[in-house]
């Protein structure tokens, strides 16, 4: 497998939530307040502005995107007259809302940070979120160490997040309400900071780490690392996508600066092929 990597797009503020659909790979401009598009050949456009910051992204059954927001904590969806309210969730989230999954029956499960990250204050635990497509609200995990990038396995029985702060990837199953429960840890990776994943055929997550082991690295469940590749600066989203879904797109920035990010269009998507494709969601 190639380990050096393409630039497909730069001049970005700071992209996350990368998701391939319709052809293309779907992502936020974090920083910038745009929800974007891009094509296989680098032809970018801009889906929608959500000036309170853009985060997880995801699809309803009736083909409409959902829309984590995540300054004002609230899931967004993308009608036809523009952007509407599913659900307020700042009765429910500790901190800023940040990265989710949505489900074939477009539930959304949605993490927050759980504490003022950028403000430097101490570490608290955080929830995740399930919201329905009607706009029901509820916590169905708690105490987790920043609940990051997730995804869902094929047969849709179970979730795998990522801890950022817990340095690990928990697993749970999926009742069949939406519940989770049998809380348990997928893998532990010493010295990395996992934000964004994603799940290829073979069951194995490639996981992004902004700090400590930077990059991105394919890790097998129990921790064993088989694939590990660096980027241009730092690592905070993947997604395996493009014809075959063997595309792994990375997505770079430099480290968030919350007094001068604005300043600044570090922000990269890179891809590199690889010989095992993408599978379950996003």
């Amino acid at each position: 497998m190639a380990q050096k990597t393409e630039i497909l797009l730069d001049g970005l503020m700071f992209p996350e939530g990368p998701r391939w659909h319709e052809e293309k790979l779907w992502f936020s401009d974090m920083i910038g307040g745009q929800v974007m598009a891009v094509d296989m050949n680098g032809k970018a456009e801009v889906i929608v502005e959500v000036p309170q910051q853009p985060s997880g992204l995801g699809w309803l059954p009736d083909g409409k995107m959902l829309i984590v927001s995540m300054l004002d904590r609230r899931l967004l969806r993308l009608d036809a007259e523009g952007l509407v309210e599913v659900a307020d969730l700042s009765g429910l989230a500790s901190f800023h809302c940040n990265d989710m999954v949505v489900d074939h029956y477009g539930r959304a499960y949605i993490g927050n940070f759980g504490f003022d990250l950028n403000g430097q204050k101490p570490f608290a635990p955080a929830e995740i979120i399930l919201v329905t497509p009607e706009g029901k609200a509820r916590v169905v995990a708690d105490e987790m160490a920043f609940p990051n990038g997730s995804v869902i396995t094929p047969d849709g029985g179970t979730l795998i997040v990522a801890e950022t702060f817990g340095s690990r990837l928990t697993a749970f199953d999926i009742e069949a309400d939406g519940s989770l429960s049998h809380r348990r840890t997928w893998a532990k990776i010493e010295d990395a900071y996992p934000d964004g994943i994603c799940l290829d055929a073979e069951g194995a997550i490639w996981v992004a780490s902004p700090a400590g082991i930077v990059g991105v690295m394919r890790v097998c469940e129990g921790g064993q690392i088989t694939h590990h590749i660096n980027v241009s600066t730092q690592a905070y989203a993947c997604m395996l996508g493009g014809p075959q879904r063997n595309t792994l797109f990375l997505l770079t920035a430099e480290t968030i600066n919350p007094q001068g990010a604005r300043a600044k269009s570090s922000g990269r998507l890179e891809v590199v092929q690889v010989d095992i494709p993408g599978a379950g969601l996003p």
